[in-house]
């Protein structure tokens, strides 16, 4: 039986190791010594809820698909009927192809071709390298038309301390705003955080629901950590080049043992509904490209 996200790459070091699945690049498993770092799925599932999967040319979503190019309207591919909205980018469904791949890395490689709504085409990478502590993760993104074309990157990565209940989690983020959402789920205001949306302190996960895009955060500390009641701790770093980050508490996760609480922390270019606001956008030009880094350190 052939899996649903398609070949299957493992990358180890020490007792660090991934499984990264040629669909949507996405990261299946990912633990150290044994203790699950990123919540896991079956080789025989779909992500479920998006689980891991590289977003691009644009994070989240984007109202009823629409956007203006140049004056002209454009319409995206509506891939949330239920909202009405496009969302998490072009690749979600696509294989990606091996460009090198070592026993610690591998990097996949896959296009983005013109289609409804977005008359662009784009070559991108992801490079997943395993390091002493951690995972490091490098997105690249070349624009091969003729225009300048508009790009934003994200990662859908679900963590965990393996078998810690998410509800003990302490989640701290240094994001001095958040974003107020509307009905469709899609920001229509930025505000400076406040009450369950204020992470700067930590807050326990099993006292808030939190499904919010927060941003402005502050330069050179751009790290989101969760912690353990034993005190271990993951944190979740962004380059310069993501300014934003959501984050999603669904308390539905189909994991692997069954529904679970879940957390996922996203990092993110730009804000959602960007090819609308500009809210963090690249405008990228032809023949340039847009590097993006985040990763993974675990700290037991």
């Amino acid at each position: 039986m052939r899996a649903p996200t398609g070949q299957q790459f493992t990358i180890s070091r020490g007792s660090a190791t991934a499984t990264i699945t040629e669909l949507a690049a996405g990261i299946r498993r990912f633990s150290i010594d044994g203790v699950h770092i990123t919540e896991p799925f079956d080789e025989f599932a779909s992500p479920p809820m998006g689980c891991g999967i590289v977003l691009v040319p644009w994070p989240n979503r984007i109202r009823e698909g629409r956007w203006m190019l140049d004056g002209k309207p454009q319409q995206l591919d509506l891939t949330d009927p239920g909202y009405k909205q496009a969302t998490h980018g072009l690749l979600r469904n696509t294989a990606y192809r091996v460009a090198t791949h070592d026993d610690h890395a591998i990097t996949l490689e896959a296009s983005v071709y013109p289609q409804h709504g977005y008359p662009f085409i784009l070559d991108t990478s992801v490079r997943y390298e395993l390091i002493d502590d951690g995972l490091d993760v490098t997105h690249v993104v070349t624009n091969h038309s003729e225009a300048a074309a508009p790009v934003a990157i994200g990662a859908h990565p679900y963590f965990r301390i393996g078998e810690v209940t998410t509800a003990d989690l302490m989640l701290t983020v240094p994001a001095s705003t958040r974003f107020e959402l509307d009905d469709s789920l899609l920001p229509v205001a930025e505000h400076p955080v406040d009450g369950e949306f204020d992470l700067r302190e930590g807050r326990l996960l099993g006292e808030i629901d939190l499904n919010v895009t927060l941003g402005s955060l502050p330069e050179g500390s751009n790290s989101s950590v969760l912690t353990a009641p034993d005190g271990r701790s993951i944190e979740v770093w962004q380059d310069e080049s993501f300014r934003f980050v959501q984050v999603y508490t669904p308390r539905n996760f189909p994991g692997l043992g069954g529904v679970r609480h879940a957390v996922a922390i996203e990092p993110m270019t730009a804000a959602p509904d960007a090819f609308n606001s500009g809210l963090g956008l690249q405008w990228v030009q032809p023949g340039e490209s847009l590097t993006a880094r985040w990763g993974i350190r675990y700290k037991p």
